[in-house]
């Protein structure tokens, strides 16, 4: 080394700490990249992507490849400087030891944390060009590299630890694709990622969740008068009516409402027989199925919708096609007859809003903004019922996390009408 100038010694140990860098921050940034980006990089043919997914496919052999190159080159790195040292201040302990830390403290700041750093930083960026300069150095490295790995297989015998040839399984939970939505950003808008998020919320809810309930579903009585069935037909906001005879739990048909409109413009002489021609055959649901799972049973026999029961038979509601899909997208907006009321769902200026005790508690968490506990009764009544334990006589309110209820009206049975009150800032949704 007397015969090397000093200049070419300390470029040489300029280009070992760069080499190191180099290394120890491709590791980092091959270790941290997306998976699923680069495989979505190589479906578009990204040569880069397609080469960054093949070694990390072999990260046993990666691994080996950088190590064996760091090792190799911090190792020459420090000999070097030893050997810069002596030259300039002899042969002492003193001087070796001061030279061992002053390599030390280059190769931990410049060839370890801040590469590391960037690499973890910008794994992406990095992992795609450094990767099309370590598949040939693989290549060329092979058997070195399956040498070295001849012991290590030994070593992770004895501890009963087979090698990994290749990155752990790729494929995520629902729970962690929840997470992935929900960090996703701006890369996702607003809405996409609201109607994600639902599809993932729509295989833990039941129809019951969502249904109409039975205090609330429009249907027709065959026993009534042919009279008065016209009249409740004209004024039908639905383009399907659940039919039954004498009480609902004796549903005997679904009736399309337009046919039946279509009858009456074209029989004088009406009687229930004639309606009864109409029907279609009932679509009955356990009131425990899942809302996805109904979903497809929907799509499989072409239905739109379906009587909700309970393990007696008796009808607990209904629920619609448009139902389960308003759960995923959100409410939309359907014709409805110039007579319909208007919605007035929605908080005004003095943070209040009034709801009739049937109002669901899902509807009035999405479109409220709210956090009623959904693990047990479905609507305000039910909730408040079973937070006073009682049905109230006169105006009350409660507290429910960050909004007072206030029991505005009440009888008998059950609570009608509340208001609601905001305490805190409204919610995003």
């Amino acid at each position: 080394m007397d015969t090397v100038p000093l200049w070419v010694q300390l470029l040489a140990l300029g280009l070992l700490i760069l080499f190191s860098a180099f290394f120890a921050m491709a590791e980092t940034a091959l270790m941290a990249a997306n998976r699923h980006r680069l495989r979505h990089e190589a479906k578009r043919g990204n040569r880069r992507a397609i080469t960054t997914l093949w070694l990390l496919e072999r990260t046993g052999k990666l691994l080996s490849l950088v190590l064996i190159a760091n090792t190799l080159i911090n190792a020459t790195a420090t000999a070097l400087v030893t050997s810069i040292a002596i030259q300039a201040f002899g042969h002492d302990d003193n001087v070796i030891i001061v030279s061992t830390a002053c390599i030390a403290f280059l190769l931990i700041v410049f060839a370890e944390i801040s590469p590391k750093m960037i690499g973890a930083t910008y794994p992406e960026k990095i992992a795609l060009p450094t990767s099309m300069v370590l598949r040939p150095l693989m290549a060329v490295f092979k058997p070195v590299i399956w040498f070295v790995n001849l012991f290590v297989t030994q070593i992770l015998r004895l501890f009963r630890t087979q090698a990994g040839g290749q990155v752990n399984d790729a494929r995520v939970s629902p729970e962690e694709l929840r997470s992935i939505v929900l960090e996703g950003g701006n890369f996702i808008p607003q809405k996409h990622k609201s109607i994600l998020l639902n599809l993932f919320d729509l295989d833990t809810i039941t129809v019951e969740d969502i249904m109409t309930p039975r205090s609330q579903v429009e249907a027709l009585d065959l026993e009534l008068p042919v009279e008065q069935i016209k009249r409740e037909l004209t004024t039908c906001q639905h383009n399907k009516l659940p039919v039954y005879e004498g009480e609902i739990n004796r549903i005997v048909g679904i009736l399309h409402v337009r046919k039946a409109v279509a009858l009456l413009n074209q029989e004088d002489d009406l009687t229930v027989d004639h309606f009864r021609q109409l029907l279609t055959p009932p679509y009955f649901i356990p009131q425990e199925t899942g809302a996805f799972t109904q979903l497809q049973y929907f799509q499989e026999n072409k239905q739109r919708l379906g009587i909700i029961v309970d393990e007696y038979g008796e009808v607990q509601g209904l629920v619609t096609l448009d139902d389960i899909i308003e759960e995923m997208i959100g409410e939309f907006t359907t014709s409805l007859p110039d007579n319909a009321p208007p919605d007035t769902f929605g908080w005004n200026d003095a943070g209040a809003c009034t709801l009739e005790g049937t109002t669901a508690l899902r509807d009035a968490n999405r479109r409220l903004g709210l956090d009623f506990p959904l693990d047990g009764p479905k609507t305000l009544n039910g909730m408040l019922l079973e937070l006073l334990q009682d049905i109230p006589d006169a105006p009350i309110s409660i507290k429910v996390g960050n909004c007072i209820i206030e029991v505005v009206e009440a009888d008998d049975q059950a609570i009608k009408v509340v208001k609601l009150l905001r305490t805190g800032g409204k919610r995003s949704h």
